[in-house]
């Protein structure tokens, strides 16, 4: 699924102004001796002409598991007059090393390396631009804060500017139970393949071994870092914005768990910036659901001309946000379409955005009159939060929020009288409240639906604050039971029109499970009503903006995707289950990513991966998240697996983990290791 193709509403381009040529494997060399493996498309007699240079700098291996996605873009660059590489990262792929951990110095410092490389080929200018999708949308802007002389521009997609407070690790402060040990168990698996025989030659087993051996379970030290210190200020270009003087097309969809950044970068970004948020998943948007998809490599080649040509494309001429102003929609698990119409801001600044505020009423109102002072508590229950989705959809069945009658009676519910007129919204959210707790350390969970005249309700947004970190993310501190504080909560990115007589709905928590890790103890929230408990929304003018409506792109393109082989199909299912003698709840997430051989190298591949998260009835410290995949990479007679284990239990005082790698060959069990931690809970 999630290295796959969806290729079938694509238009595929065959023409193009240049033939192609393909180096199927280069080597470049790093200062230190190591060599990163690289494959290279060129436009035909580049090495007469020189071109301008396209790179992807990714650890997901060129030669298999990306090598699909690969074949639609990279072609197409070149085609369009652009050596485009593709790099697997040190310790990946076929290239030499060890993959420390992600987003290190060391892989920085080999971007530049590979950069100055680029330069000195014959078939390049020495103009280079960087694209990449998640990890390659982060490397490319911190590349880019190093301001190197050949970098000209960055298309950057499902990234963020701030690896701390916006990313997979942890949300508001808490730990993202949902995502933190997944993603580890996912690096943890996908690093402990070997590189190709057929590349590397006989090397390719103690080196094997040596990767094994060496690449450690990452969320050992993401757990040691429970706050914004210096260990994630490392990546995190927010630190510095006036050093990003790069040009920057930022991109994202409303579905996607990124988006939030891109208006920070609009804002903030002290070079040249653009950006488009569709209402896609976590994926590139000529291929991404749900719809609609847009030709976004023509937007790429535009863009490319204008900064690596000097082509003037008109790219640069056009509102600097381009948005996808989504319908309201009844709740889905899985939409493949979003109904909508494409929106336009000049500018982005978030302080000048107009609010929208509505007060929090004892009755359970939201209203825009100031409500009464009075107290509401809000209790625990452990369960709330399994129907609100996956943090980072990919576009899988099952991977949005289910209709949130169901969460309701778990949280505490603010909700409006039918709206007299559609409420466009465009923008960050926020809830304030006035609060006081009955233990030192709590969080609060913030969720808003859009509620239809039937019930029906579909979540927009959510957010939620480890309350702990009131003073910001770098110095936590214990609450005082019973004072009275004040916290803002920001909820993620939102680009919706609300309907007349539809209801808006606030729902309040100190439990999100499995997106939280629990509090140590079930902690009571009573918030204060009154001036300081409020909700702001992001409210737009829809009739100032003449443009709204327009379309503004070509069909979907790409170059023809490789030749595969289906030697298994795809499949996923999603269960919530609920013992009732144990008062147990368990969310049990299977992905079959299918199986598939690529003729033009030989290769097979295909994974599968189980999450499980399990809390019972008042027992936060029941958390558990288990995850486990399986990978198998073979040719022939050399056929590999590796089978990962992952586990993430807490106590009063400490956070444990378990990691157990096993690797075959033609089955036979070659390694096999565990990792365990214990790690201090630190205001978590």
């Amino acid at each position: 699924m999630v290295f796959n193709v969806r290729d079938s509403k694509l238009h595929i381009k065959e023409d193009y102004h240049y033939d192609i040529e393909v180096m199927e494997h280069s080597w470049i060399p790093m200062s230190d001796g190591t060599k990163l493996a690289a494959k290279i498309w060129l436009p035909k007699g580049a090495q007469n002409q020189p071109v301008p240079a396209v790179l992807e700098y990714l650890p997901y291996r060129k030669n298999d598991f990306t090598a699909l996605r690969d074949s639609i873009r990279h072609p197409y660059f070149a085609g369009h007059g652009y050596a485009s590489i593709r790099v697997d990262i040190r310790g990946t792929g076929d290239s030499d090393g060890i993959l420390h951990d992600e987003y290190l110095p060391q892989e920085q410092e080999d971007a530049l390396e590979i950069l100055a490389w680029l330069e000195d080929q014959p078939w390049c200018t020495g103009d280079v631009g960087m694209i990449g999708k998640s990890w390659g949308g982060f490397n490319g802007l911190q590349v880019a804060k190093h301001q190197p002389k050949q970098l000209k521009a960055v298309i950057t997609l499902c990234s963020t500017d701030d690896r701390y407070a916006d990313d997979v690790h942890y949300m508001g402060g808490n730990i993202l139970a949902s995502d933190m040990l997944w993603w580890s168990s996912t690096m943890f698996a996908y690093n402990a393949r070997p590189q190709d025989p057929v590349v590397v030659g006989e090397s390719w087993y103690k080196n094997w071994l040596e990767r094994l051996e060496k690449t450690p379970p990452y969320v050992e030290k993401w757990l040691t870092h429970q706050h914004r210190d210096d260990y994630w200020k490392q990546g995190s270009v927010n630190e510095d914005y006036e050093a990003m003087t790069v040009p920057v097309f930022a991109v994202g969809g409303w579905a996607d768990g990124y988006t939030n950044a891109i208006f920070r970068m609009l804002e903030h970004f002290s070079g040249p910036k653009k950006g488009l948020i569709g209402p896609w998943v976590h994926e590139y948007p000529e291929v991404a659901i749900p719809g609609p998809a847009v030709g976004f490599l023509q937007e790429c080649v535009r863009w490319w001309d204008h900064w690596l040509k000097g082509i003037n494309t008109g790219i640069m001429d056009e509102p600097m946000l381009t948005a996808w102003q989504q319908e309201s929609i009844k709740p889905a698990v899985h939409y493949e379409e979003r109904p909508g119409k494409w929106i336009f801001e000049d500018s982005w600044k978030d302080a000048e955005r107009q609010q929208q505020t509505f007060s929090l009423t004892s009755a359970g109102k939201l209203t825009l009159e100031r409500a009464e002072d009075a107290t509401i508590s809000l209790a625990s229950v452990q369960q709330h939060g399994l129907y609100s989705g996956v943090w980072c959809p990919f576009g899988q069945e099952g991977d949005m929020p289910s209709d949130q009658r169901m969460e309701k009676g778990l949280s505490t519910t603010f909700t409006t009288e039918p709206l007299d007129d559609a409420l466009h919204l465009l923008g960050l959210p926020k809830v304030t409240i006035q609060f006081k707790s009955n233990k030192a350390d709590a969080l609060i969970a913030a969720r808003l639906c859009d509620v239809a005249p039937d019930g029906a309700e579909t979540m927009i947004s959510f957010g939620m604050l480890n309350l702990n970190h009131l003073h910001g993310h770098a110095f936590p501190e214990a609450l005082e039971l019973g004072q009275e504080y004040t916290a803002t909560i920001q909820l993620n990115a939102v680009g919706i029109r609300i309907p007349k007589g539809h209801r808006l709905q606030l729902a309040l928590s100190p439990t999100y499970w499995p997106h939280a890790w629990p509090s140590k103890e079930e902690a009571t929230i009573e918030i204060v009503t009154g001036t300081s408990t409020v909700l702001q929304l992001p409210v737009r003018d829809d009739g100032a903006h003449a443009q709204d409506g327009e379309w503004p792109f070509e069909k979907p393109e790409a170059a023809p995707v490789m030749g595969r082989e289906i030697l298994r199909k795809e499949s996923r299912y999603r269960h919530i289950n609920y013992d009732l003698l144990s008062e147990r709840w368990v969310l049990d997430d299977f992905s079959d990513e299918g199986k598939r051989k690529l003729p033009a190298n030989g290769l097979e591949y295909g994974s599968t991966n189980r999450n499980v998260y399990t809390i019972r009835e008042g027992d936060p410290l029941s958390a558990e998240a288990h995850c486990k995949w399986e990978l198998t990479l073979g040719r022939g007679d050399w056929q590999t697996e590796v089978h990962t284990d992952s586990k993430m239990t807490a106590d009063k005082t400490n956070f444990y983990l378990e990691n157990t790698l096993k690797a075959y060959l033609r089955n036979d069990l070659v390694f096999e290791k565990t990792w365990e931690k214990t790690i201090p809970r630190d205001f978590h």
